[in-house]
């Protein structure tokens, strides 16, 4: 069957029509979506008669609040939700001033290998559905009874490597109908899937790319980063400065701090010279601890000397704030903790 929240707004007019409703019925099919309803016979401006229609004939991907853990710390809240198939997938809400701001999974585990991830860990089981994703997001606004403002694309998964339901989804998020979130309030992480960002940038959405980078040259990066021996470092900047010139809009790129592996002195000087004139920004980013990795953070001192270091070669950058540390909201830890409990 059909899960109704899988489709565009366009398409479920389509079905709605095809079944003999009138188009204004996916408006109202549309909103329930996006308040974390996923029971049709919740939906109650829709007649009986069509709500039982909508339960034989179709379903909806859900997603359900099996664990949820708030930070004595800072407020940020992590979500262990499960999906209709019994799989388990990630989601953490972050208080700002500016709002809420929801991180999401787009993979139920995640495939790319990274060795500094908890994420990547057991592999990949599935790609979510267009719906799956979605209903992290108003699963969450509904919990927190407060519209969420911002979405980060950072969470289990390559965004990537699901890049149609993704798409999709980024659509649906922003349609007037739904939440109607704008796209210069979402920002989508990659490790790097060269195809996929001249892709993406051909898409034309104003969104934030965000590029996992984390090393400055092929043999650092190869060691941490097995996608960077299909997309060396050479490629991934090529593809990076496309999608500049096509969208107009700055890259971020992401870089973990790692105790010994890329966080030198000399690995600061590499990095400034492979981005510089480029219009982007770096997010030093300490390491979290995942212990099947053995790789540790950098401390606090080399971080800085590593912002100053890039600050004097005229690189845009800053030391991302640490959210959630006493709760493992790290993507991927709590779903392996989850996973491992259900081994013993």
């Amino acid at each position: 069957m059909i899960n109704l929240n899988d489709l565009t707004f366009d398409e479920l007019e389509r079905e709605i029509s095809a079944i003999g409703e009138p188009k204004f019925r996916a408006g109202q099919i549309f909103k329930w979506f996006s308040r974390g309803v996923f029971d049709f016979s919740q939906m109650s401006d829709l007649s009986a008669t069509l709500r039982e229609k909508l339960s034989r004939d179709y379903t909806l991907a859900g997603a359900d609040i099996k664990e949820k853990f708030s930070s004595k710390i800072d407020g940020t809240v992590k979500y262990l939700l499960g999906l209709n198939d019994g799989n388990v997938i990630e989601s953490v809400a972050m208080s700002y001033k500016h709002g809420i701001s929801v991180c999401i999974s787009t993979q139920v585990g995640c495939a790319m290998g990274c060795g500094f991830c908890a994420s990547t860990i057991g592999g990949r089981a599935r790609n979510l559905t267009t719906g799956e994703i979605l209903a992290q997001v108003s699963v969450v606004q509904k919990d927190f009874g407060e519209r969420v403002s911002n979405i980060v694309l950072m969470g289990i998964g390559e965004p990537l490597d699901n890049f149609d339901n993704v798409i999709r989804f980024l659509k649906n998020i922003n349609h007037p109908k739904g939440m109607n979130i704008g796209y210069r309030h979402i920002s989508l992480s990659t490790c790097g899937v060269v195809d996929k960002i001249y892709e993406l940038a051909k898409e034309n959405l104003p969104i934030t790319l965000s590029v996992s980078l984390h090393a400055p040259d092929n043999e650092t990066r190869g060691k941490i980063m097995p996608i960077n021996k299909k997309y060396p470092i050479e490629e991934l900047i090529e593809a990076c400065n496309f999608y500049l010139k096509a969208t107009g809009r700055r890259i971020t790129f992401e870089y973990i701090l790692i105790d010994g592996v890329n966080d030198s002195p000399r690995h600061a000087d590499k990095l400034a010279r492979l981005i510089g004139g480029m219009l982007c920004h770096v997010n030093l980013i300490p390491a979290n601890f995942v212990p099947e990795s053995g790789l540790s953070k950098s401390d606090r001192k080399t971080v800085l000397a590593f912002r100053e270091r890039l600050e004097q070669r005229k690189i845009n950058v800053t030391i991302r704030r640490e959210l959630g540390s006493d709760i493992e909201a790290s993507c991927g830890q709590l779903r392996q903790k989850a996973q491992r409990a259900g081994e013993q």
